[in-house]
């Protein structure tokens, strides 16, 4: 009888802490996931990145993945020619952005969001609920948003993080991101 008491006032708590990262985000496991890693590397040095690497590498990951995610709503949704073909764009260079990251962590054994976390999915969720015009305009703002909080990430990543490769990847993807808010600049005099 004692034994089932136990098991009854002890069954809240484990259900407690097994369910604990259901409230966060994609994104937040995987820093969390990380931060354990790094916290539980043996001395062979199984953890070799530097938490600014493993940082910008999640964040570039979430940014990334919610371009792309626009980029689509963008080609199908998109009512001028511009932006569908802005949209498209995005999707390519963002794609194959990606898949470097992707690259840079597997080999740094760096874990990245499985989807897109946080106000990330707010912005996607917020623009699929547009149309027409407004769907156009907004779409061609959040993009200049984004590439200006985009460059702003990949200039500090160039100056923060230890990882030469993490560091030439970022560099090397600047002057694309650029490429991307200047021609969202442009699009957006047009739809206007």
């Amino acid at each position: 009888m004692k034994f089932r008491k136990k098991l009854l006032w002890s069954l809240p708590l484990f259900l407690l802490l097994a369910c604990n990262n259901e409230g966060k985000d994609s994104v937040e496991k995987a820093d969390s996931a990380n931060e354990a890693r790094k916290d539980n590397a043996d001395s062979s040095g199984a953890y070799q990145v530097d938490a600014e690497s493993a940082d910008f590498l999640v964040k570039a990951a979430n940014s990334g993945m919610a371009e792309v995610k626009l980029g689509e709503l963008a080609s199908q949704k998109g009512t001028d020619k511009k932006v569908r073909e802005m949209g498209e764009m995005i999707v390519r260079d963002h794609a194959a952005a990606n898949d470097q990251v992707k690259q840079l962590a597997a080999g740094r054994n760096v874990s990245l969001p499985e989807t897109i976390g946080g106000s990330m999915q707010h912005q996607v969720e917020e623009l699929a609920g547009k149309k027409g015009k407004d769907f156009d305009r907004a779409y061609i703002s959040q993009m200049i948003k984004d590439h200006q909080d985009a460059i702003s990430l990949f200039k500090r990543a160039t100056e923060k993080v230890n990882d030469p490769d993490v560091r030439t990847f970022a560099n090397n993807t600047l002057p694309k991101l650029q490429e991307h808010l200047d021609s969202c600049k442009v699009v957006q005099k047009i739809i206007n």
